[in-house]
């Protein structure tokens, strides 16, 4: 776990701006700190002579006013910075997950964890902790060379003790980033766990096991409790010891200089100076403790996700050539397998699909998601190779955005309102819509909730509807109807079949009954291809 990431500038461009800025203003802070030092002694020594006060207070009074602009200017910068750089992590992270292969994706659990509460602890990260490093790096030197010019007994004092410092530091921290990676694992079990749980909600109320998850889960999450106050401990523990130690080596450089002053051998000036300096070369180190402990989930989080970042994207699936037909799907020798020396799923499949509707069927299990996997260029073939253009594809569990009824089936796709009721009206949801408070503007929960199962279905298919895609997968587009609905939405399946290229897997005999080309997936043991169809599969075809 390291104190700057040099990948985050490399990975996230739009973090570098925030982060120069505020480099640029924790510079110009320690800047006027010091020279508060010099305006303040002066305005001491003035009164103890008894000469004017103008020149000095004047200065001091224009130094504070300067120090409190860069320090509302720091709060907004940091606060902007925060935002920014979290933000940029987020968008990289969902981007880069988009690109690479399904294979190289994180499980739910973890995605969601780095997604939201990850991007969110970099926050603090990228708002307090960086611009107290760089202040670090810079104030503390100026500070000494600058004690060194008005009383070198003084820097001496400091040169010899400022290194206790960040060695205590290291040392503590070392302790931290341990307890810190245990916190985030506890979270990452929980998130995932507790992701698990809400998916599987149904079946075990169903089976009556809901309640047994609930001692589960208390265990995961006082599990998570445990390990962060392990580690609130050991920061509240480096924060007392970096303060004790700081507040020691201060007292000794005021002890040795009002000794020297009491004996007549140094000034006033340079004396007061020293007092007031010698705490600014401890004071951002300390600082740069506290902040570290402060944001540790941060920085823990920030490998995780620039970890992700730095993952190979995938070499995508080919697309049609420029001499290949671009309304034809192509799979030669196709096979896939979820991890290495386990049995395929899918192997030595030869897949034809031109223009109409190629249903696919076969027992749960075999394959039948993995192959439209395939097709759509989702993952990457273990062996074979695919050929296809550009498609549409309609999961089992479509996506849903929270927005209007117009924003869910405009992703990707502007299309006039007109055209958005033509497709409600071939999928038979237009009355279900028109129905709804505002009808296209009406708003949709969370992965479209308010809407019953098949009415989410029928929305995705109207989405497909309006793709430009000359080619649509589709993953049991009629699972949750009703037979009535079956048909229709069998009958609007076979119409788009008519001008696209329909790739559909099924369990029900609606879509079998109305396809071109009928491919029955087996185990791999017994691989079958399009033409090993049976009589009856073949009058179906017909």
């Amino acid at each position: 776990m390291r104190p700057f990431d040099p990948r985050l500038l490399r990975a996230v461009p739009a973090a570098r701006r925030p982060v120069l800025a505020l480099g640029a203003t924790g510079v110009a802070s320690g800047a006027a700190t010091i020279a508060t030092a010099f305006a303040l002694s002066a305005v001491v020594v003035a009164v103890v002579d008894g000469s004017s006060l103008v020149g000095p207070l004047t200065w001091l009074g224009a130094l504070f006013v300067v120090r409190a602009g860069l320090a509302a200017g720091n709060e907004s910068v940091s606060a902007w910075a925060g935002v920014a750089v979290s933000s940029a992590l987020r968008s990289a992270l969902l981007r880069h997950w988009g690109r690479v292969d399904a294979d190289a994706t994180p499980e739910p659990g973890r995605a969601v964890a780095l997604a939201t509460a990850g991007t969110s602890a970099v926050e603090p990260y990228a708002s307090r902790f960086l611009p107290t490093l760089v202040t670090a790096a810079f104030v503390p030197a100026v500070a000494l060379v600058t004690l060194a010019v008005v009383d070198w007994p003084s820097a001496l004092v400091v040169v010899l003790t400022l290194p206790l410092l960040p060695l205590f530091a290291a040392l503590i921290g070392h302790a931290t980033a341990d307890s810190t990676q245990r916190r985030w694992a506890a979270l990452d079990a929980l998130a995932g766990h507790f992701l698990d749980v809400v998916r599987g909600l149904p079946t075990l109320v169903s089976y009556g096991r809901a309640r047994r998850q609930v001692e589960t889960v208390r265990e995961v999450s006082d599990r998570h409790r445990r390990a962060t106050m392990q580690t609130l401990r050991i920061a509240f523990l480096s924060s007392a010891a970096l303060e004790l130690l700081a507040t020691l080596s201060v007292a000794i450089v005021a002890v040795t200089v009002g000794l020297r002053l009491s004996h007549g051998s140094m000034d006033l000036g340079p004396a007061l100076v020293a007092i007031l300096l010698a705490p600014e070369a401890y004071w951002p180190v300390r600082r740069v403790g506290a902040e570290y402990h402060s944001a540790a989930d941060g920085a823990v989080a920030l490998d995780s996700i620039l970890g992700e970042l730095s993952t190979a994207t995938s070499t995508p699936v080919k697309r049609a050539d420029a001499g290949r037909r671009i309304d034809e799907v192509r799979a030669a020798g196709l096979g896939y397998t979820y991890d290495a020396g386990h049995t395929p799923v899918l192997d030595g499949l030869d897949l034809v699909a031109g223009p109409g509707l190629t249903a696919v069927t076969g027992p749960s299990g075999v394959g039948k998601s993995t192959l439209l996997d395939l097709l759509a260029g989702l993952r990457t073939p273990t062996s074979g190779a695919v050929s296809a253009p550009a498609s549409h594809y309609v999961t089992q569990r479509p996506f849903l955005p929270t927005g209007s009824v117009r924003d869910a089936l405009t992703i990707g796709h502007p299309a006039s309102d007109d055209r958005l009721w033509e497709a409600l009206r071939a999928v038979g949801v237009d009355g279900v819509v028109a129905g709804l408070p505002g009808g296209l503007s009406a708003s949709l929960g969370d992965d479209g909730f308010g809407l019953s199962a098949g009415q989410r279905q029928r929305l995705a298919l109207a989405r497909a509807w309006l793709a430009p895609e000359t080619v649509l997968l589709l993953d049991e587009p009629t699972a949750h109807l009703d037979a009535d609905g079956a048909e229709s939405v069998a009958d609007l399946v076979a119409e788009l079949a008519e001008r696209r290229v329909v790739v559909a897997v099924t369990h029900r005999d609606e879509l079998v009954r109305r396809a071109d080309q009928h491919v029955v997936l087996s185990r791999p043991d017994r691989p079958r291809r399009a033409d090993d169809a049976t009589d009856t599969e073949r009058e179906a075809r017909r």
